[in-house]
């Protein structure tokens, strides 16, 4: 219970931190950035000064107020008022009445009503990406990036709709026939993190209604009014189709709302992106009541540079996965081999392109900035310490490594050699930009190593060797989730299933058959004869 306590401190994938510590308290609505004239457009997301941060089919502002910061330079954005387990309640309450409605609407016509949310995701799309580089602080082409995301994954839904495949089995017995069905699950619970506070959610969200559910969100309690923009999308689609409201509720709020999420028996499944230490605790409590936990926690995500790479592939692929998103992306380059032959001129060229980095540091609401700050000072605080980490274990930092005199969060992009592939600091994740470039010999130690770690989420292996390829696509290959071939660990495509193995959690989302994990499966025995044998054979006469 004292562990759980920390369930909504969460900052993805590194340690938690309490609300109170990421986002100041509210004292007036004076020099708020939404205010000024420049940001005029958070209005049109139906943004103000005061928001409420809970929504169980009417808005409420019936818990403590805090302040949206922005990372670029930690002023204040807006207000928010966030909830407590009692409106946790309130909102799962409502979720789950609207869900014994919604699971009777025919999977298809519940397509159209998330070909509706796409499409009125695309009218806000530009202005949704801004909020997220403006609250979260990826750059504005991520965070258009991340709503178009979440856009694909609503159509890849409507599809979907109408092509949920259940079998036909053969039975071993005449005039039988054993089908496999599938129905609504229920209302779900989702709790996501901050370094994608839109797409995560947009994941489970448009896969879950077409499959019947409906669901209660706990957005990270940095990054309230991108959970608040989204909802308020939600609610105008739904209310255009005379739906009730409350089949997707929001509650911002600190370690009471995921606590309750995490125990409540009304959500037979509560799906949770975050660390590995929280992600933990989730699914022990949500297990406890022989609930179903969808976990997307840690990834210590290596690339392998074998001889015959092209590293005119390598160099781009690997310096946008160290550095994309400052090194917050759960899917972020934090390793990489190199064979021997290779390493002095891929270290030498890695470095030259991370010296173009700095001049193109900056606010990432700027469409010329290419690297942004870190989310919060909780994030600089996991650099810093990491880097002292470094040089106590022998390590040398070869670029970078300085956190910047300036307003905002910004630190270096970092490169670190010297260091063994088991050195304590480069088997422990640290979600910043720092990566551990080490020198290999025979391409078996180097699948090794990238196994090593305890996470399993993303892989990459840049070769021209048809063999390497398919070994480190097989068994004694990659063991993660997701395994690529010259590519970067980063930008997954929405169609395959997302989601990594050993301490990621093993869950799946997006593409593939994730539906499945959203619906109720039964294997069903349909008897059209007039006679009743039984299976294998057995005889009960009497």
């Amino acid at each position: 219970m004292i562990a759980l306590q920390r369930l909504s401190y969460l900052q993805h994938k590194i340690y938690s931190t309490p609300v109170r510590h990421l986002a100041r308290m509210a004292q007036s609505t004076q020099n708020l950035l939404i205010s000024q004239p420049e940001y005029t457009w958070l209005k049109d997301l139906g943004l103000s000064e005061n928001n409420a941060g809970v929504f169980d089919g009417q808005w409420r502002t019936t818990g403590s107020v805090i302040q949206s910061l922005n990372p670029s330079n930690n002023k204040v954005i807006a207000n928010v008022s966030v909830g407590s387990e009692k409106d946790y309640h309130s909102a799962a309450k409502a979720s789950v009445e609207a869900y014994h409605l919604w699971k009777f609407i025919p999977a298809p016509k519940r397509g159209e009503i998330v070909r509706q949310i796409g499409d009125e995701l695309r009218k806000k799309r530009d202005n949704l990406g801004k909020l997220i580089s403006l609250e979260m602080g990826k750059i504005v082409a991520e965070g258009i990036g991340e709503v178009q995301e979440y856009i694909d994954i609503c159509d890849y839904a409507v599809g979907l709709s109408r092509m949920f495949d259940g079998k036909v089995l053969p039975s071993e017995r005449d005039g039988h026939v054993l089908l496999e069905t599938w129905n609504p699950l229920g209302c779900i619970g989702i709790i996501s993190a901050f370094n994608f506070p839109m797409a995560v959610f947009g994941w489970n969200n448009a896969i879950a209604l077409i499959c019947g559910d409906s669901m209660v969100w706990k957005p990270s309690p940095t990054t309230p009014l991108c959970g608040i923009a989204i909802q308020k999308v939600l609610q105008t689609v739904f209310e255009k189709n005379n739906l009730p409201p409350a089949l997707c509720t929001l509650v911002c709020g600190d370690a009471d709302v995921g606590i309750a999420m995490s125990k409540d028996q009304n959500l037979p499944l509560v799906s949770f992106t975050g660390s590995t230490q929280v992600g933990l605790k989730v699914a022990t409590e949500v297990q406890n009541r022989f609930g179903k936990p969808l976990l997307e926690l840690g990834g210590n995500n290596a690339v392998v540079v074998a001889e015959d790479a092209d590293l005119n592939m390598v160099i781009p692929s690997v310096v946008f996965g160290s550095i994309g998103t400052a090194g917050q992306r759960c899917t972020t380059i934090r390793r990489i081999f190199i064979h021997e032959s290779l390493y002095d001129e891929t270290l030498g060229r890695l470095m030259k392109a991370y010296s173009q980095v700095p001049a193109r540091m900056g606010d990432p609401m700027d469409t010329q900035t290419l690297y942004g700050p870190m989310h919060s000072k909780v994030g600089v605080e996991s650099y810093k310490k990491t880097l002292r980490e470094v040089g106590e274990q022998g390590g040398k930092i070869v670029f970078g490594g300085n956190v910047l005199e300036r307003e905002g969060n910004y630190v270096e992009p970092t490169i670190v050699t010297g260091l063994k592939h088991d050195a304590e600091v480069v088997l422990k994740e640290t979600f910043a930009p720092i990566l551990f470039v080490i020198q290999y010999k025979d391409i078996e130690e180097a699948f090794e190593w990238n196994n090593e770690v305890m996470q399993g989420l993303s892989s990459s292996i840049f070769t021209q060797n048809l063999g390497t390829m398919w070994k480190w696509l097989g068994a004694g290959g990659s063991d993660c989730g997701i395994v690529n071939v010259n590519t970067s660990t980063s930008g997954a495509e929405i169609g395959g299933a997302f989601g990594g193995n050993k301490h990621t959690g093993g869950g799946r989302e997006s593409g593939s058959d994730s539906w499945k994990q959203y619906m109720r499966r039964a294997t069903c025995t349909i008897n059209y004869s007039k006679n009743l044998p039984l299976a294998q054979g057995l005889k009960f006469d009497f």
